[in-house]
């Protein structure tokens, strides 16, 4: 029994310290963390040897080492303090590849978290999916999963828990309308292809384009659509980012190459001042009357869209102060089917402007109003149109 207790002591903290070379190496920090990397290991390996006793000794309940294992790492990860900064096991980090691609197995609904608050709302439900036919509706508050509270959980992880095998079933709570009436359903998941792209043509022969994230599908989708509400003879366009959590930072430059002149798009700077550059070439560029619909819940690559277009002055960002993520994170495998996601760098629109805890301020301001008389009715999409109509 001691030499097996020896041996899980001594894997464990080994596996630990290959995850801190493996996190340092990745940020370029591999030299510095041979100075100080046989320190931490030892003091930590004797901490986790105690703790190890301890659990054998007096707690009540079944141990999973595993468990224990995939701890350690989150643990270490959390204690940067960054939101954004996560862990991932190997069942999250193939939900997480499959969520950037855009299909997965899962309910096709979009969540968005609340920075302050924790709060997680599913502020998209796709028409005709598992979540629709389940009776969730957008602006649901999302309340608990399989029966367990989510709020303030990392958004990731929570997308994680709720995709899964298609045709097996997910149990959502969710919190509706003033009175939070709390309803319970069974969401039974389904291959899902996410439409993150939906257009149409408004009055007037005004283009409306809505973009719920940017996800590698989504550059295809806009192009479309773009392409499309030209040929219907469109002679302004509304862009609508509202509660679109961002996502891919190269769909977002290669969709804003399709609208702006020749020059930079975004650039980021790393922990070392290290500058890189995104720009936009000749070849494409929206010459017509355009307005930006954003809110609070539009964020990150939302803001590095509606930042590039006020930028050049080619549209009109319409709506409320975008959230304020001006951060840039990468992912990094750790080549044993898990991964490592870290804060790397700042990013900054054309002209400079770091938005981070900040958000984009919009050109004109405008309060969501709901008219309960009529719930299809949207002020501040009637108040883009005003904008497109001004200038055409």
């Amino acid at each position: 029994m001691k030499d097996k207790k020896s041996f899980w002591q001594g894997a464990l903290c080994g596996a630990l310290a290959i995850l801190l070379v493996a996190v340092l190496a990745a940020c370029g920090l591999k030299e510095k963390a041979s100075g100080n990397g046989e320190a931490v290991a030892s003091t930590t390996e004797k901490k986790i040897a105690e703790l190890k006793e301890l659990i054998d000794q007096k707690f009540l309940g079944e141990v999973d080492e595993k468990e224990l294992e995939e701890g350690i790492y989150k643990g270490y990860i959390s204690g940067l303090n960054d939101p954004y900064s996560v862990y991932y096991d190997e069942e999250e980090t193939k939900a997480l590849y499959e969520s950037t691609e855009g299909e997965y197995s899962g309910i096709g609904a979009v969540l968005s978290q609340n920075m302050d608050t924790g709060v997680i709302t599913l502020v998209q439900i796709y028409k005709d999916s598992p979540a629709m036919k389940a009776g969730l509706q957008d602006n649901d508050i999302l309340y608990k999963v399989e029966g367990k509270e989510v709020t303030g959980e990392d958004l990731t992880e929570v997308v994680s828990e709720i995709k899964g095998e298609k045709g097996t079933d997910v149990e959502l709570t969710v919190l509706r309308g003033e009175d939070s009436e709390e309803i319970t359903v069974a969401v039974t998941r389904d291959k899902i292809q996410a439409q993150t792209v939906e257009y149409k043509m408004l009055d007037d022969n005004i283009g409306y384009i809505a973009v719920s994230e940017f996800d590698v599908v989504t550059y295809d989708q806009y192009a479309e659509a773009l392409e499309d509400l030209k040929e219907q003879g469109m002679n302004g366009l509304i862009v609508d980012l509202r509660n679109n959590p961002g996502g891919s930072l190269t769909t977002v430059c290669d969709m804003l190459d399709l609208m702006l002149p020749e020059g930079l798009i975004v650039y980021t700077e790393d922990k070392d001042g290290n500058r890189s550059e995104m720009k936009s070439d000749e070849e494409h560029q929206f010459n017509q009357p355009l307005a930006v619909l954003v809110n609070g819940n539009s964020a990150s690559a939302s803001e590095i869209y509606s930042g590039a277009i006020q930028d050049y002055g080619i549209g009109k960002i319409v709506g409320t102060q975008t959230y304020g993520k001006g951060v840039v994170q990468q992912i990094f495998d750790l080549d044993d089917g898990t991964c490592v996601k870290l804060t790397i760098a700042e990013y900054f629109t054309p002209n400079g402007r770091n938005i981070n805890g900040k958000g984009i301020t919009p050109d004109v301001e405008v309060e969501y109003e709901r008219d309960d008389n009529n719930p299809d009715a949207d002020n501040q999409l009637d108040c883009a149109i005003e904008v497109i109509q001004s200038e055409q």
